[in-house]
């Protein structure tokens, strides 16, 4: 009798083993399938590191020309597209960071500004993205970047000179959202407009945060339309997710300390970094492109 009670308690001792065998199986193979899907080669990280956190720290406001330096630093080990997918859920997660400290002292008024003619670039930014040549877009970009870098240091604005109009502002909004729909090269563009307006650094840094982080959430409807987001960018992207936070945080407490006329020589020398590699990168491109 007690031999026959004890055959259903193996049984299901049995089942149960069986069944945890079969969690811890399913379990394996989900962990290796996710590996899998991750970029392996260890050139990629090797400067997706160091652009993750100078996406993180441009989008704290400091430093903030050399955001634009993310998607060319990525695209030396992948393709710029694959670069720009990758970088977007990075952009998002230092929006969201950066917005948590900066929003209290945004411009609100220059957001309603600038804001609509910047989704007006995104629109044109994604009609135009399947007739673009990744390296035509670097080369103007970067052309751009260093028009704006010498008229601010060679025809500087007098110190009693009227701000720049709402037209110039919306201008300039329109063709950063367009840059950075294409290579998430938005800053020069607005920062040539928002510079001259001496806003302290924290109210540039603020608006600058808010405008972008608009900006940033619209592109995710276009780039999934356009086949950009899919299971090995969005899992790569969830590997370098603690970097940009980690920039935004650091740029955050120097912001606070540096004075607006540092701020504005960093920022200059960000746009003039960003503007030299992306001409270097637009000319090398159409060079090997012939």
């Amino acid at each position: 009798m007690g031999a026959a009670e004890e055959a259903p308690h193996i049984g299901l001792r049995g089942l149960e083993h069986k069944q945890n065998c079969r969690f811890l199986h399913a379990a394996a193979s989900l962990r290796w399938a996710s590996l899998s899907l991750l970029i392996s080669d260890p050139t990629f990280y090797a400067v997706a590191v160091p652009a993750a956190l100078l996406m993180g720290l441009s989008k704290s406001g400091f430093a903030a020309g050399i955001g634009a330096l993310a998607v060319p630093l990525m695209a030396l080990a992948v393709p710029v597209p694959q670069a720009a997918a990758i970088m977007l859920p990075l952009l998002l997660a230092a929006d969201v960071t950066g917005l948590s400290q900066l929003a209290r002292h945004c411009d609100w008024r220059l957001i309603r500004l600038l804001l609509p003619a910047g989704l007006g670039g995104i629109a044109v930014g994604w009609a135009l993205f399947g007739w673009l040549s990744a390296p035509a877009v670097a080369g103007l970009v970067g052309l751009l970047t260093l028009v704006f870098v010498a008229i601010r240091l060679f025809l500087p604005a007098k110190a009693d000179a009227p701000p720049p109009s709402a037209g110039m502002g919306r201008l300039m909004a329109a063709l950063s959202g367009f840059t950075s729909f294409v290579a998430h090269a938005g800053s020069p563009p607005i920062g040539f407009y928002v510079l001259p307006l001496k806003l302290p650094p924290l109210v540039f840094s603020a608006t600058m945060a808010v405008f972008f982080a608009a900006i940033n959430l619209s592109k995710w409807l276009p780039y999934a339309l356009l086949g950009l987001i899919d299971a090995t960018n969005m899992t790569t992207s969830l590997v370098l997710l603690p970097l940009p936070m980690l920039g935004v945080w650091a740029g955050v407490r120097l912001v606070r300390r540096v004075s607006t006329s540092l701020f504005n020589r960093l920022f200059l020398a960000g746009m003039l970094l960003t503007g030299l590699k992306l001409l270097w990168d637009g000319v090398r491109g159409l060079q090997i492109g012939t």
